[in-house]
């Protein structure tokens, strides 16, 4: 197995407000990946990603030895963090004036037994490529993507929409939050991407398939100078794991 990633602050941001975790393959019992893109005033953001990234990876590797290894305990385990996460973030924005409204996406992944176990909260996204397709595993919870499943609008026109960065659902905006749980099969030659819409604003699923396709070396960084070539409006981070 191969992990690489990367954040990289953008074209137009001074501030890199995403954050994100890879456990060490040699060193770590767990293989958890965590990332997180925050928003909300003047380093709010920043915080809320930090803070949410490390509460998710201290209560996952505090309680994965002690809970069994069945699907619905192991998602169970992935909800619970996020909620925890939710609550402390939620807190901290009550305590500080200037941190208020702060909030950011998360997005776990837990390999285990040739499963990747997912939590969702947000418009960062979780794609798998799996024998020549590239397949979006999470749905983004924003208004744009409300507009496409209801018909409103098509794929191509929320790609421009107006409003497509506007969240129905964050971690630490309020103080119950629900995430999405579900797990799917990782196989061997399967490649698993985590990344914040500051790469999926600029670039398309096909775009970025044919990237990974091309730039087997180094992936990631090609992801990311593909997007900072074309606006690098937003910080753009990339976790990918290479099922080799």
């Amino acid at each position: 197995m191969r992990i690489l990633a990367n954040s990289d602050v953008g074209k137009a941001r001074e501030m890199n407000q995403d954050f994100y975790y890879i456990s060490n393959l040699e060193k770590d019992d767990i293989k958890l990946y965590i990332l997180a893109d925050g928003m909300g005033g003047y380093k709010g953001g920043e915080i809320a990603s930090n803070l949410a990234v490390t509460c998710v990876k201290n209560y996952i590797c505090n309680n994965f030895s002690k809970i069994p290894k069945e699907k619905d305990d192991i998602l169970n385990l992935i909800n619970n963090s996020i909620e925890y996460a939710n609550m402390i973030v939620y807190e901290k924005s009550l305590e500080i004036p200037e941190l208020k409204d702060m909030g950011t996406t998360l997005d776990v992944s837990i390999l285990y037994n040739n499963k990747v176990f997912i939590g969702h909260v947000g418009d960062s996204r979780i794609y798998r490529v799996r024998k020549n397709i590239i397949r979006k595993l999470t749905m983004d919870h924003s208004y744009v993507e409300k507009l496409v499943r209801d018909g409103s609008i098509t794929k191509e026109e929320a790609y421009n929409h107006p409003n497509k960065n506007m969240l129905l659902k964050a971690v630490g905006c309020n103080n119950l939050v629900k995430p999405d749980v579900f797990y799917k099969g990782f196989l061997k030659g399967d490649i698993l991407l985590m990344c914040s819409d500051g790469l999926t604003n600029m670039l398309k699923e096909s775009e970025i398939y044919n990237i990974l396709l091309n730039n087997p070396d180094k992936p990631v960084e090609a992801l990311i100078n593909e997007a900072n070539k074309v606006g690098g409006l937003d910080n753009i981070t990339a976790i990918i794991i290479d099922n080799v």
